[in-house]
C-alpha cells in the first residue's frame, strides 16, 4: 500500500508540470538558430560511436563516422518517439475524468513528443544537406509503433523508461562534455534532454502505478514481451548498422575491400548495440527498477537475452 501511495504522489506530477513550462523551447529561435551542420565538424561522440573499434579508418573517416552515427542516432530518436507519443496519450485516458494536474503533465509530455519528432526530421533533412547522397534509413516508424503498441503495457513501458534514462546519460556522460562536437548538434540534445528529464519520471510514475495493479502471471508475461522488444530494437540496429556501413564504403572516396567492409559493419553493429541497447540496460537507475518488479528467474532471463545480443 505504500508504494501505491508513493507513485500517485500529485506534487510528482505538478513538479513535471513545473518543470515542463520553465524548459519550453522553439525549434527555430532555440535550437536551430539560422545554424547549419558542416563537412569538418564531428557529429557523435566518440563515447557512442564507439570510434576506436573502426581501428582501419583515417581521422577523417572517422568523423565521416560520427556524422553518419549522429544522422542515424536523431531518426532513431525520431522512430520511438512515434510509439511513445501514442502509449502516453493511451494512458492519459485514465486521468481524463479524475487527476487533471496528471492529465496536464502527460498532454504535455505527448506535445513535447511531437515537437522532438520534428526537430530529428529537421535534423535529418539538414545533414542529409552537407553529406553525400545515399544514406538510407527504411524503417517505418508506423509499422514500428504498431508492433510496439501490440505488446502488453508493462513491457513497452519498462522499454520506454529503458530510453529515457540512457537519453539522459548520453547527453551527460557523452554530448556534452565534449568540446569537439558541432555546436548544433549538441544543442539539438541539450534541448531534449532538458524535456526528456521530466518524461523519465512521468515514465516511471505511469510504469509504478501499472505494475501495481497486474498479476504476477500477468507480469511474466510481459516479461517475455520486454525480451520480444528488445530482439526487435535489435533488429532494427543491425539493419541500420548494415546500411550505415554500405553507405560509408560507398562513399568514402577509397576502394575499401572484401575484410574491412565486414569489419566496419561489425563496428557499426556494436556501436548501435552500445547506444540503443546495452547503454540503457547497464544504467543503474533502470536496473534499480527492473529488479524491483521481477523475480531472480525473470532477471535471469531478462539478462540472459541480453547477453545473446553481443
Amino acid at each position: 500500500m505504500n508504494a501505491i501511495i508513493a507513485i500517485n504522489e500529485p506534487d510528482r506530477y505538478a513538479r513535471c508540470v513545473s518543470a515542463s513550462k520553465k524548459v519550453r523551447w522553439d525549434i527555430d529561435e532555440d535550437v536551430i538558430r539560422g545554424r547549419s551542420f558542416g563537412r569538418h565538424e564531428k557529429y557523435l561522440p566518440d563515447g557512442l560511436s564507439l570510434i576506436d573499434v573502426f581501428t582501419t579508418l583515417s581521422d577523417d573517416e572517422k568523423r565521416f563516422v560520427s556524422q553518419i552515427q549522429g544522422r542515424t542516432y536523431a531518426n532513431i530518436f525520431g522512430l520511438v518517439e512515434r510509439y511513445i507519443n501514442a502509449k502516453v496519450l493511451e494512458l492519459s485516458r485514465d486521468y481524463w475524468l479524475g487527476d487533471q494536474v496528471a492529465l496536464e503533465a502527460l498532454v504535455r509530455f505527448s506535445d513535447e513528443e511531437l515537437k522532438h519528432q520534428a526537430l530529428f526530421r529537421r535534423i535529418d533533412g539538414m545533414i542529409g544537406e552537407v553529406l553525400p547522397a545515399g544514406y538510407r534509413f527504411d524503417v517505418d516508424p508506423d509499422a514500428v509503433a504498431g508492433v510496439v503498441l501490440g505488446m502488453s503495457t508493462w513491457a513497452v513501458l519498462m522499454l520506454t523508461l529503458d530510453i529515457e534514462l540512457f537519453t539522459q546519460a548520453h547527453y551527460r556522460q557523452s554530448i556534452h562534455p565534449d568540446e569537439q562536437l558541432s555546436p548544433l548538434f549538441k544543442d539539438v540534445f541539450l534541448y531534449h534532454w532538458k524535456e526528456e528529464s521530466q518524461h523519465a519520471i512521468l515514465d516511471e510514475l505511469e510504469l509504478r502505478r501499472h505494475d501495481a495493479r497486474i498479476t504476477a502471471e500477468e507480469r511474466d508475461r510481459s516479461v517475455d514481451d520486454f525480451i520480444a522488444l528488445v530482439a526487435a530494437v535489435d533488429g532494427i540496429v543491425r539493419a541500420q548498422a548494415t546500411a550505415d556501413a554500405s553507405y560509408f564504403t560507398r562513399a568514402c572516396g577509397r576502394t575499401v575491400d572484401a575484410a574491412e567492409v565486414t569489419a566496419i559493419d561489425a563496428a557499426f553493429l556494436k556501436a548501435y548495440r552500445w547506444q540503443y541497447i546495452h547503454s540503457g540496460a547497464s544504467h543503474p537507475h533502470f536496473g534499480k527498477v527492473l529488479s524491483g518488479m521481477v523475480t531472480s528467474e525473470q532477471m535471469d532471463r531478462i539478462g540472459l537475452a541480453l547477453t545473446g545480443l553481443g
